[in-house]
């Protein structure tokens, strides 16, 4: 079998899932929490899922580019030293993300009715917003870079332009949960 081939059915199908619709179905229908029992339960199946899916996703990401040629213009030692800051900063960005967040919190626990005390502000979300998917972004940016990957700079174009799209959904509804828990707070006092 050819290593494109291989590429192609790596990840094949993939990327018609999409957990947003399952998370929005579980809010709507709390479906998910009962036949898991808990709503703890029911977002770590989910999130573990996401999680198993992303080191998929990026096996496949690499497959692609080692299986394609480099760009001469960008296999030199200043990108790569560039791709690895990159790298690094996404790093930074998203297991920050993470240790704020917690596990249910980056992996869609608001849908499951998990909700913190209130919206995290704090590092890294005080120097920008959706450090996890930007974060993830510069992963993927450096990794190209370092691979001189011309493939690779195209499917973070990809990848970022995937995640502009989710934010489109998940900004207003997060916005939207956290001023209604704010209500009901402001309600009960």
């Amino acid at each position: 079998m050819s290593s494109s081939a291989a590429g192609h059915d790596c990840c094949g199908g993939f990327g018609n899932i999409d957990f947003r619709k399952v998370a929005r179905w579980e809010q709507r229908t709390r479906k998910l929490s009962r036949a898991f029992g808990s709503p703890y339960l029911a977002c770590y199946f989910l999130g573990s899922s996401i999680l198993l899916l992303n080191v998929l996703r990026s096996h496949c990401f690499t497959q692609a580019m080692v299986s394609q040629p480099k760009m001469e213009g960008l296999d030199n030692y200043t990108t790569y030293f560039l791709g690895l800051v990159l790298l690094g900063g996404g790093i930074v960005f998203v297991l920050s993300s993470f240790f704020a967040l917690g596990f249910t919190g980056t992996f869609l626990g608001d849908y499951f009715g998990i909700l913190k005390e209130a919206r995290v502000t704090t590092f890294p979300f005080n120097v920008l917003d959706n450090p996890m998917y930007w974060g993830s972004t510069a992963n993927y940016l450096g990794w190209a870079l370092m691979h001189a990957s011309p493939t690779g700079l195209l499917l973070t174009v990809l990848v970022a332009l995937v995640y502009v799209v989710a934010l489109l959904y998940e900004e207003p509804f997060t916005a939207e949960i956290y001023r209604q828990k704010a209500a009901r707070l402001h309600k009960r006092s």
